[in-house]
C-alpha cells in the first residue's frame, strides 16, 4: 500500500537530537488542539528515555530492545518514537482526530527505527482496551493531567492496561493557574488507591532537557 502523501503546508516541523546525533522530526499542526504540537514534558521525557538508567550501549545495556510499550495520550509521538528508536515495540494511542498527525510522524521517522517497531492507534481513556493487551512492560505518558473529567478515565485506563510488572512512566509539567493544581491533586489521590509512585531526581534526568517545573514518576501497581 502506498504511503498517503503528505500535505506540508498543515505543518511545522520541530527536530529533537537524539544523543547518537540522528534526528526526530516532528511535524506539528498549524492549526488544532492541544495534542498538536510537541509539548516541553514530551521531550523531557523522550530524552528521559535515553539516559543511562536505560540505554547505555557502551555498557551494553538497553533496557527497550524487545520490550512492549504503549504511550498514552501520544499526540504527535515523538516519546513512542524515541522509544521505537531504542528498539522497543510501541503502540502510540490517542483519540481519533490525531491519528493521521501520528501515522505522519511515524511514517516520517520510519527510517531510524531498527530493530524496533511503532503503530497507532485509537484509545478513548475509560473505554476498553483489550486490544492493548496482554499488559505491556511500560506505559509512557507525557502531559496528561490537565483535564478535570478526564483524570477518573485516565486512572481506569491505567488499572485496566498495567499488570504486576508493568512500570508506567509519567511525565507532567506542574503548572499552578486556574483549576491546574486540583486536577493534579485528585489524580493523585486516585492513584494512590491502587499504585505507588516514585519521583524521579533532575540528576537522574537528561542534564540538557530538564526543568524544575516538569517531574518524572515512576509508578506502579499495588501488591
Amino acid at each position: 500500500m502506498a504511503a498517503p502523501e503528505i500535505d506540508n503546508s498543515k505543518y511545522f516541523v520541530r527536530e529533537i537530537e537524539k544523543n547518537d546525533g540522528c534526528v526526530l522530526r516532528m511535524k506539528q499542526c498549524y492549526i488544532g488542539d492541544v495534542g498538536c504540537v510537541v509539548w516541553d514534558a514530551a521531550i523531557v521525557l523522550a530524552k528521559y528515555l535515553e539516559t543511562k538508567t536505560f540505554y547505555d550501549p557502551s555498557a551494553g545495556v538497553n533496557m527497550w530492545c524487545g520490550r512492549t510499550v504503549v504511550e498514552l495520550g501520544a499526540g504527535t509521538g515523538v516519546v513512542g518514537l524515541m522509544a521505537a528508536t531504542l528498539g522497543a515495540h510501541v503502540i502510540v494511542t490517542d483519540l481519533e482526530d490525531l491519528q493521521s498527525l501520528l501515522n505522519v510522524n511515524i511514517q516520517e521517522n520510519q527510517t531510524l527505527i531498527q530493530s524496533g517497531s511503532i503503530s497507532a492507534k485509537v484509545l478513548k481513556w475509560g473505554e476498553d482496551v483489550s486490544e492493548l493487551l496482554p499488559p505491556p512492560h511500560y506505559i509512557i505518558m507525557a502531559d496528561c493531567i490537565y483535564y478535570e473529567q478526564s483524570i477518573g478515565p485516565l486512572v481506569e485506563t491505567l488499572k485496566q492496561l498495567s499488570g504486576p510488572e508493568t512500570s508506567i512512566i509519567c511525565c507532567y509539567e506542574q503548572r499552578t493557574e486556574g483549576v491546574n493544581p486540583e486536577v493534579e491533586n485528585k489524580f493523585f489521590e486516585l492513584l494512590q488507591r491502587n499504585f505507588t509512585r516514585e519521583t524521579i531526581p533532575s540528576d537522574k534526568q537528561d542534564p540538557e532537557f530538564s526543568s524544575p517545573d516538569i517531574h518524572i514518576l515512576h509508578i506502579r501497581r499495588k501488591d
